[in-house]
């Protein structure tokens, strides 16, 4: 999928049958690789043991990154009606613990302390009440493949006290981070030999070491307490990252170079993974029977079946056309978001639906970057998302028909790891407009912008708005589309995206032209719901 190549280039009699030490003569390091990861899941058998309270699969999921929905933690509950009204049934709050903010929040440097741009925690307990009042539930975003150097774990470890929570060694190895550069932070002043810090991310977030069986019972100790509080559950933050290979060895240049980060082999997907996320639900989710979506990047479906410790994940192949990245400038192919949704469906694990979310650009813009059809794109995704198998994920905004932001200049963004890469694009040479250019078609500072509640009351007043439509398809689908099963039609059919589910026909356009649905005509990008032939939707 990386390198867009059709399935036959892999699953062909040549390439199929090939032995192990054939390949490794084209990629040593890749061969390493492959079997490294094929010896870790061959004996894994996907256990039973699941979360037997299901709420989640009827549930509709609403996204809030807090510093640019409403302010804070009191300005969130001064709108849980406008999102009680919407239909919403759970709330997924983003970080709002103490932190520096290096990557706004997701660097944790308290796991039980509120950040004071949020509020304290009386405002949380508020908030969660408020939340409950309504008869909602609310998962919390955690992160614990990381924290902030600020954290006093990390202090402690420069000082020599338990350093081994987190990866120190006496030489860094050529991984590289997801936020540019080497993944290694130096540490002259350390007494230790050991003066490289492993950092995946920016070089403030610190990845822990979850060999540490200590380290492991003070994060499920962390996790008890917020669920003693009375969280519902939560969306874990790079969850599958968090078992790296032993030794940390070196990554192959050649996966590197096709993967775009060097050393992702070597962690995506680590020998102890499944351990360690049974374990976490055993000794922290499951006495309280609390809901885990896993953010999983890299790990495709049958992979994912493995992961028994989470209720869900989050898959992201489909935010991306086939051989493309978040920050290459194109136009977005909804038949490839056909595709994936099939595909997904002949799966066994129950999914969840997402088009949107804090790390990435508008998909609205993604798909229409003139903002011509904004408002049919925009009813169209709501109308596949919430009809389509799975649990759907709102991200804030996506109710209104939110599109890219016209940021005119570097110094407008804010996202790290887009400023990082235009310093890094600028240093190797290219114009500093051709640099915001790239940075700018997948900043994730798209999605954070402050929302505009002017425009949603307005909206919210409009009977034929994008809100009005969200509203609309939520309450058909908890009347009409809970507990039934998928089958498609003509699948192979180009921007026609249709299904059955129990007694009702949905059909979509895909494209800006007309085209030709079961029962008529359908306009540029318009989606319909038959029922008996008749139109209900």
């Amino acid at each position: 999928m990386q390198l867009n190549l059709p399935l036959f280039a892999i699953k062909n009699p040549i390439i199929w049958n090939l032995d192990l030490d054939k390949i490794k003569k084209i990629s040593p390091g890749f061969k390493s690789a492959l079997h490294d990861l094929l010896d870790i899941t061959a004996d894994y058998v996907p256990d039973e043991k699941s979360n037997k309270n299901t709420w989640w699969k009827e549930a509709v999921f609403y996204q809030i990154y807090p510093r640019s929905f409403n302010k804070d933690l009191t300005g969130i509950l001064n709108k849980l009606d406008y999102l009680k009204d919407l239909g919403i049934n759970a709330v997924w709050l983003s970080p709002v613990y103490d932190s520096p903010n290096d990557d706004n929040g997701y660097d944790i440097r308290d796991y039980e302390k509120i950040g004071a741009e949020f509020g304290a925690m009386e405002d949380f307990d508020a908030l969660l009440e408020g939340v409950h009042s309504r008869g909602m539930k609310l998962i919390m975003d955690l992160v614990v493949n990381h924290t902030s150097d600020e954290h006093q774990w990390f202090q402690n470890a420069l000082r020599g006290e338990n350093s081994d929570y987190y990866f120190f060694r006496e030489s860094p190895n050529n991984w590289t981070s997801f936020f540019s550069g080497s993944a290694w932070n130096y540490y002259p002043e350390l007494e230790s030999d050991k003066k490289y810090a492993l950092h995946l991310f920016s070089k403030k977030q610190m990845d822990l070491n979850w060999e540490n069986e200590r380290l492991r019972e003070e994060i499920y100790a962390m996790i008890r307490r917020w669920l003693e509080k009375g969280v519902d559950g939560f969306r874990l933050d790079v969850i599958n990252y968090i078992s790296k290979f032993p030794g940390l060895p070196d990554g192959d240049e050649t996966v590197g170079k096709m993967m775009g980060y060097v050393g992702i082999e070597r962690y995506f997907f680590g020998p102890r993974l499944c351990e360690f996320l049974n374990e976490m639900r055993e000794r922290a989710f499951e006495p309280f029977g609390a809901f885990t979506v896993g953010e999983t990047p890299g790990v495709g479906f049958n992979m994912t079946r493995l992961l028994t410790g989470l209720d869900m994940v989050f898959s992201f192949d489909h935010l991306e056309n086939p051989g493309k990245t978040r920050f290459d400038n194109y136009v977005y192919d909804l038949n490839y978001l056909k595709k994936f949704l099939i595909t997904q469906a002949e799966h066994p694990f129950y999914p969840s639906v997402f088009f949107e979310n804090h790390d990435n650009p508008r998909m609205t813009s993604k798909i229409d970057p003139t903002g011509k059809n904004a408002e049919k794109i925009a009813k169209l995704l709501a109308a596949i998302l919430l009809t389509v198998r799975g649990t759907p994920f709102i991200y804030q905004g996506q109710e209104l028909g939110a599109t890219n932001a016209d940021f005119k200049d570097i110094t407008e963004l804010n996202d790290v790891e887009s400023i990082n890469l235009y310093n890094e694009l600028t240093a190797r040479g290219i114009s500093k407009e051709e640099a915001f250019k790239k940075v700018l078609a997948g900043s994730r500072d798209h999605s954070r912008v402050p929302i505009d509640w002017e425009a949603a009351s307005a909206q919210t007043r409009r009977d034929d708005s994008v809100y009005s439509y969200y509203k609309k398809l939520i309450k058909f689908r908890a009347e009409n589309l809970q507990r039934v099963g998928i089958k498609f039609y003509e699948p192979g059919k180009k921007n026609y995206f249709a299904y059955e589910r129990g007694d009702l026909f949905i059909e979509h356009n895909l494209s800006d032209k007309n085209i030709r649905g079961r029962y008529g005509a359908l306009g540029a990008y318009e989606s319909r719901i038959y029922k008996g032939g008749e139109k209900v939707f």
